[in-house]
């Protein structure tokens, strides 16, 4: 076991936060000369971090309909592709990207209760609670960093969010309130953090807490929120 020479304290084993798995899978070929192509030539880790941060949240668009409880649906490949994902495979692109340029990454959750969703998303879940929303957590310069890459600047814009911005040393998690002082995001449970995906356990609590989500793939995210925000 390793001391940290600084506090005393046993060193966390960072290996797990650096390996590629078959979903945070930073070892595609895609993924990586994506994530090489955004950071390769920043100067520090905390950099590479905030690059890769912004390119995620503003180059993949935020789509609340694209859930698909399986590793390929999930994987950091995937949501590239397709440059379009929800919160938990922006997470995990995220995390992969970190994961290539050599920065330890993994994924957090919480339940957290939206007050901004369309009108058929809150129908289908019949809540307003969100279980096992998904953010990356960050190890830079010795301690985890939180970043929630979900909302992308137009979303935010639509639905007056307050963007999330990321500098490397402050959480960046969910505004309480949006820029018009209306309730957003209230955060209820964490669940803590993980090296790889925790997909049983999502997929199991979604089964018996959604039974309907599957319905949510035959919608239209980006035109529903024009509809809804026009």
């Amino acid at each position: 076991m390793r001391v940290s020479a600084s506090t005393g304290q046993p060193e966390m084993d960072l290996a797990p936060f650096l390996a590629p798995t078959a979903i945070v899978d930073a070892d595609h070929p895609g993924v990586r000369d994506y994530a090489l192509a955004q950071a390769s030539d920043a100067a520090d880790p905390t950099t590479k971090a905030i690059r890769l941060y912004y390119a995620v949240r503003d180059g993949i668009r935020y789509d609340g309909y694209q859930i698909e409880l399986t590793p390929g649906g999930l994987s950091a490949s995937r949501v590239l592709e397709s440059g379009r994902g929800w919160c938990v495979n922006k997470a995990v692109l995220l995390a992969a990207c970190c994961r290539v340029v050599g920065v330890p990454a993994r994924l957090g959750y919480a339940d957290v209760r939206n007050h901004l969703s369309t009108q058929r998303m809150r129908d289908l879940m019949g809540t307003d609670v969100f279980h096992w929303h998904g953010y990356t957590d960050i190890h830079l310069e010795g301690r985890w960093v939180k970043a929630t890459p979900a909302f992308n600047i137009e979303l935010c814009r639509r639905f007056r969010l307050k963007p999330l911005e990321f500098d490397g040393t402050e959480d960046s998690i969910y505004h309480p309130f949006d820029e018009d002082g209306r309730q957003h995001m209230e955060y209820l449970r964490y669940r803590g953090e993980y090296a790889d995906v925790p997909l049983a356990q999502i997929k199991a609590y979604f089964a018996e807490a959604y039974p309907q989500l599957a319905g949510l793939q035959e919608g239209d995210f980006d035109q529903e929120v024009l509809r809804e925000t026009s």
